[in-house]
């Protein structure tokens, strides 16, 4: 995620923390020294923050601990404002795989707030704590109770409403499943909404997330759906231009001014050895000019698709990888190139087709 900066790595996952972090933080703190008129006020303000969001990233890894025993990786953990984000490669195909990787987080929580809870009863330090009044111990557990109760709201895409989904797609057709669970994530959005508008900001801002979330799931779930069963040889791009290793960049240049391309496939001898991105060129021609070679500047760990392989998969290895265009191969000779615009045309076409009223024939009698 953009305006991201790593600060640690588990598991081989990385946990990076959003600038926008930092504004919480600052209010945090402000709001701590207004209240208690001491540095030392504002510095617990921020320990519990800090506390509370190391209970978050181990949240996260709940789930994404428990999708790598599915063979399913994680790309890795962000921490915002509203919380933190696991982006796992992909959701389980197996809607009870689904359910075990959403109530592995919160299942976390469980665990804390217990272990916390039993720390208190030992120890004899459980009063009548509030979540702003009580000692930093009993904050932390009450915390992590109103965490669970919060993901488990049924609104998809948050943790419940995966649940919801993973119940219904054991019953019903997985994309019917994912329309009935974010529209049902939608209308709890607007309502937390509402509610937001008379009491917290906050809580307005993460019903627009889980609003967009919810949309965005829906989506690419229906166009998983529709791209499953048809080749990349019938959506690819056929009408294209490649260079080769040894041309110039100023050979580029000609190419992208005289047509709308914006990636390259470096082909040599027949076969494809790299991709000149539009961005890689532009940053070369500002560093050495346009008669460097394309050698220097073409990208050559590159993912190549099949002509015969299932839209389905290649959209979901677009996604994926830092690339917008795959080249499309077929018994190894370059036939073609795919991109995520060209697939959403392939779609829009397709569903106008869909929806072209069926002529009907008449036999007139004479």
């Amino acid at each position: 995620m953009k305006w991201s900066w790593k600060i640690g790595e588990f598991a081989g996952i990385g946990v990076y923390m959003h600038t926008t972090f930092l504004l919480l933080l600052g209010w945090v703190a402000f709001t701590g020294w207004l209240q208690a008129r001491t540095l030392m006020g504002a510095l617990g303000s921020v320990a519990f923050i800090l506390a509370l969001f190391f209970v978050v990233v181990l949240h996260e890894y709940g789930h994404a601990l428990t999708a790598r025993k599915f063979g399913i990786k994680t790309r890795d953990i962000t921490l915002l404002p509203i919380g933190g984000v696991a982006r796992l490669e992909r959701m389980p195909d197996d809607p009870k795989q689904e359910l075990w990787v959403a109530l592995a987080g919160p299942a976390v929580n469980v665990v804390i707030a217990a272990a916390l809870f039993v720390w208190l009863q030992v120890t004899g330090g459980l009063g009548q704590a509030t979540l702003i009044g009580g000692s930093f111990i009993e904050r932390l557990m009450l915390v992590n109770v109103v965490l669970v109760v919060f993901n488990m709201i049924p609104a998809f895409p948050m943790d419940g409403g995966r649940v919801v989904r993973a119940l219904l797609a054991m019953r019903l057709e997985y994309t019917r499943a994912t329309q009935i669970a974010a529209s049902l994530g939608q209308g709890i959005a607007f309502l937390l909404g509402f509610i937001g508008l008379f009491t917290n900001p906050l809580l307005v801002f993460t019903a627009l997330f889980v609003w967009m979330g919810a949309a965005q799931e829906s989506s690419m779930v229906q166009m998983k759906s529709s791209l499953g069963g048809i080749p990349v040889s019938r959506a690819m791009l056929t009408d294209f231009n490649a260079v080769s290793s040894r041309d110039t960049l100023a050979r580029a240049v000609e190419l992208i001014l005289a047509g709308s391309q914006q990636d390259f496939p470096v082909v040599d001898d027949g076969h494809v050895s790299g991709v000149l991105t539009r961005g890689d060129l532009l940053i070369a021609l500002q560093r050495h000019g346009p008669s460097a070679p394309v050698a220097e500047v073409m990208r050559r760990d590159v993912q190549i698709a099949d002509a015969f392989e299932m839209l389905e998969t290649v959209s979901a290895r677009l996604q994926e990888c830092n690339c917008h265009t795959l080249p499309v191969v077929r018994n190894g000779q370059l036939v073609g190139l795919v991109t995520m615009e060209n697939i959403g045309e392939f779609l829009m076409i397709q569903t106008a087709l869909a929806g072209r009223p069926q002529q009907r024939h008449r036999s007139w009698a004479t």
